[in-house]
């Protein structure tokens, strides 16, 4: 119960900085997204209660924006380029083989929270094709074979 005080505290502070100012909702949002990684579902409901707008408003900019996410981010994020040059170097392949290695799909993280599989269009790295990035890390010239050492190296952390 202290966790959710001090949380509505948070969010009590962050409304009232937002709450005469336009397209107040997005922006809160925003902020909760930042500090979070996603928007978890008893801040929204806090940030409804604060605002006396209803909760399935704020579900529809949830869900509407791309950007927003509402469950936790993995605590490793795997992105896998699918520009043209990744893509005809066998980035599909390296998406398919991490899918089965961590039973998951793209957007999705791993049960133990540990990683989190994302597809992107572009890293800008088209000469080291295929390209996955964890974290901020960049792996280049990427093999189906390799991917089971680059995730293992990061579960023995």
């Amino acid at each position: 119960m202290e966790r959710h005080t001090l949380l509505t505290d948070e969010v009590k502070q962050l409304v009232e900085r937002w709450k005469d100012k336009e397209g107040n909702l997005i922006m809160i949002l925003h902020e909760i997204q930042n500090h979070h990684g996603y928007v978890p579902r008893q801040v929204a409901l806090d940030v409804s209660a604060l605002l006396d707008i209803p909760l399935a408003r704020i579900y529809e900019v949830l869900t509407f924006y791309n950007y927003f996410k509402l469950s936790a981010p993995g605590k490793h994020r795997i992105s896998v380029c699918m520009g043209t040059a990744c893509y005809l170097k066998g980035a599909p392949e390296l998406i398919k083989e991490i899918k089965n290695i961590l039973h998951i799909e793209e957007g999705q993280t791993t049960k133990d929270g540990n990683f989190q599989l994302n597809v992107v269009r572009c890293l800008g790295c088209c000469g080291l094709a295929p390209v996955m990035m964890i974290d901020d890390k960049v792996y280049g010239k990427v093999r189906k074979q390799d991917i089971m050492d680059i995730l293992s190296s990061y579960v023995k952390e």
